[in-house]
């Protein structure tokens, strides 16, 4: 008995140095995953920030081609006594709106059409039978479009500016951001939640439409869910609710392709329709529902009152023309007089709203909130404002209510909280800027409980790539699109480069280039981070900056073309071809030499791009290939595009640097 009490504590002793062995290796397994994902994270991270600044740089441009469009009304009398039918076509684009029986009666579904059949007035199978026909990719007929806009138009047209609902612990609602036209993530809330009934009302807190492939199918499912369920589905409008936006983030084009017939007309009706949509919702008298945010200046009061159907695009601004000071301009085509208070005429648009009214709308569709207090310009988007804490607890105390939820900014959960719990962001489009790059969510909430947040993520395959492979993905795409943003920018970098390097050695400090790249292209980036994926460096750490420019090329249409001009087309090329789309009003691709002078002239002295005049005439030339005075200017814009020698981000590189 006493000789087995040394084995016992030899096997003792053995043991728990084995376990302790173990457990030290388990502890330094678990610290190298615990950095390994952290380190992932930032990668990850970091792809997302390049994505975001690039949309919001796009969003800044938009709202800079709203302010081109002020100042070619300023300068509208010159351009009239030129062309008076050009300014006539551009402004006065939005045709008088025909009677529903000259646009739906007039459109026959015919036999052959295999797609879906709506029967009104509408009930729940018909939200089944669309849902059913968008899963197949059926297209719905442009007559039942056509139908579904007006009957949605006439109901909204009797709703407040705010829609106020009521909840009870048995009946939840559910709030979902924005979609952008990933239908994919709009069956997948459905199934885990359930289709909008009187016993599952829904919010949809705007932009519902642009960017994504299927806006057409997203918005008729809401829509046809709206009709049938009038008090239990609730659309407010956000920032992409707006045909102005839809002409440079995709829905125009998507329009127009799935209706080449009829597409101008769903156009027209869809304009109209998007300045009936509410502007936000009140909950229980607690909780606002809007698509952007609020400002220091956000009075209910006002926005309770206000018409929002006079502005068809908040992109617009007031006009600052008076009336008395409107030039009449002689339509000599249609042998009437048409002054210009009519030409400019918005439709029923925001010419009719004071600019008061009209920053109260584009504050709450476009606005962010931000962790600094105060209440400062929106600089990134170029439009509404960043609102901090104090600001949010100031209006949401001025109105009695407890908790803003809003929308508009991609969140990699889904779904944010900040400002001591009283501002939610809510995202619904799962994998908005590359597949696996962030998180869906919705909001279920009912009086006098916390809100519940369900994630998803939308995958085609039976699960998701592991974490690396997608943060591979995402760097690879968000270094791509940054060399593209680089590339239109060539020129004004070089010029910034060679002003840090006097010698001309083609080098320069990483302080002095990552400054450099800021300025001009202003994406508040980490420049000295991203800087080993986009530049080569020497021994010594110095930037050899032409090699930004290595593997990366705008093609030119015509090779004698100046690098200026050819840069300037690239960088504007969204901008330009709004502007000449809105000229093209049949249509038809094609606009005259003429048109094509007039308006680059204004383009060009707004956006003070210093190229002559006679570089942009030789290019338009050479474009009008057959000679007849006239361009196809889409195809003319499609010659300009970025080339990718290789691509630089290898399976093992990575946005992060551990230091």
């Amino acid at each position: 008995m006493a000789d087995s009490q040394p084995h016992s504590n030899y096997f003792t002793l053995t043991f728990i140095s084995c376990t302790s062995a173990v457990l030290r290796a388990v502890l330094i397994i678990q610290n190298w995953y615990r950095g390994y994902r952290a380190r992932l994270r930032a990668r990850q991270h970091y792809a997302l920030t390049i994505f975001q600044s690039i949309e919001y740089a796009d969003e800044q441009g938009q709202m800079q081609l709203s302010n081109f469009f002020s100042f070619m009304l300023d300068n509208y009398t010159n351009m009239g006594e030129d062309d008076p039918e050009l300014v006539h076509r551009f402004i006065a684009s939005q045709q008088e709106i025909k009677s529903r029986q000259e646009y739906v009666e007039l459109i026959d579904v015919p036999d052959s059409y295999l797609g879906p059949r709506l029967q009104f007035p509408l009930t729940f199978t018909d939200i089944d039978l669309l849902l059913e026909a968008f899963k197949q990719q059926q297209i719905l007929h442009a007559h039942y479009v056509l139908e579904v806009l007006f009957e949605t138009k006439k109901i909204l047209k009797q709703m407040p500016n705010f829609t106020h609902i009521k909840t009870s612990p048995s009946r939840e609602i559910t709030i979902c951001g924005d979609l952008h036209g990933k239908l994919d993530d709009l069956f997948l809330i459905f199934y885990k939640n359930g289709l909008p009934s009187e016993n599952n009302p829904y919010v949809f807190n705007g932009d519902f439409v642009d960017r994504g492939k299927n806006s057409m199918e997203i918005l008729m499912i809401l829509l046809v869910s709206f009709l049938v369920y009038p008090n239990d589905v609730h659309l407010n409008r956000g920032n992409h609710e707006d045909f102005m936006m839809n002409l440079r983030y995709g829905f125009t084009k998507e329009i127009l392709h799935k209706y080449k017939l009829h597409g101008k007309k769903i156009l027209e009706i869809l304009e109209e329709l998007y300045t009936w949509l509410p502007i936000g919702t009140i909950i229980d008298n607690e909780i606002l529902v809007t698509h952007g945010g609020i400002s220091e200046s956000t009075d209910l009061n006002v926005l309770h009152r206000l018409e929002r159907n006079k502005m068809k695009s908040v992109l617009i601004p007031p006009m600052d023309v008076s009336r008395d000071q409107a030039v009449e301009f002689e339509q000599s085509r249609m042998g009437i007089s048409v002054s210009a208070s009519e030409i400019f005429k918005q439709g029923e648009t925001s010419e009719h709203l004071s600019r008061h009214e009209w920053e109260q709308v584009i504050d709450i569709l476009w606005s962010d909130p931000k962790g600094r207090k105060g209440c400062y310009p929106n600089t990134c988007r170029g439009g509404g404002c960043y609102f901090g804490p104090d600001v949010t607890s100031k209006i949401l105390s001025k109105f009695q209510l407890k908790m803003l939820i809003r929308s508009h900014e991609c969140k990699p959960e889904g779904y944010e909280i900040c400002h001591d719990g009283k501002v939610i962001t809510v995202f619904s489009a799962s994998n908005y800027y590359e597949e696996g790059s962030n998180r869906g969510a919705y909001i279920r909430l009912c009086s006098g409980m916390n809100p519940r947040f369900f994630q998803y993520q939308v995958t085609k395959a039976t699960c998701l790539k592991p974490l690396h492979q997608r943060v591979n993905i995402m760097e690879i795409s968000a270094i791509r699109a940054l060399k593209e943003r680089m590339i239109s920018r060539k020129t004004d970098l070089t010029r910034a480069f060679q002003l840090q390097d006097p010698r001309k050695s083609g080098k320069v400090s990483l302080g002095q280039w990552a400054l450099s790249m800021e300025n001009i292209l202003g994406l508040q980036l980490p420049w000295r981070t991203l800087s080993s994926h986009l530049v080569t460096a020497d021994k010594d750490g110095n930037i050899m900056y032409m090699s930004s420019f290595q593997d990366i090329h705008i093609e030119k249409p015509v090779q004698q073309a100046q690098s200026t001009i050819v840069e300037t087309v690239y960088r504007y090329r969204s901008d330009l071809e709004i502007i000449y789309n809105m000229i093209d009003s049949d249509h038809s691709g094609l606009i005259s030499m003429e048109e094509f002078r007039a308006m680059w002239k204004l383009f060009s002295s707004h956006y003070n791009v210093p190229i002559d005049e006679s570089q942009v005439d030789k290019l338009a030339n050479t474009m009008d290939l057959n000679k007849d005075g006239s361009i196809d200017f889409n195809e003319f814009l499609k010659a300009f595009y970025v080339v990718h020698k290789y691509d630089t981000s290898k399976s093992d590189s990575s946005l992060y640097r551990q230091t």
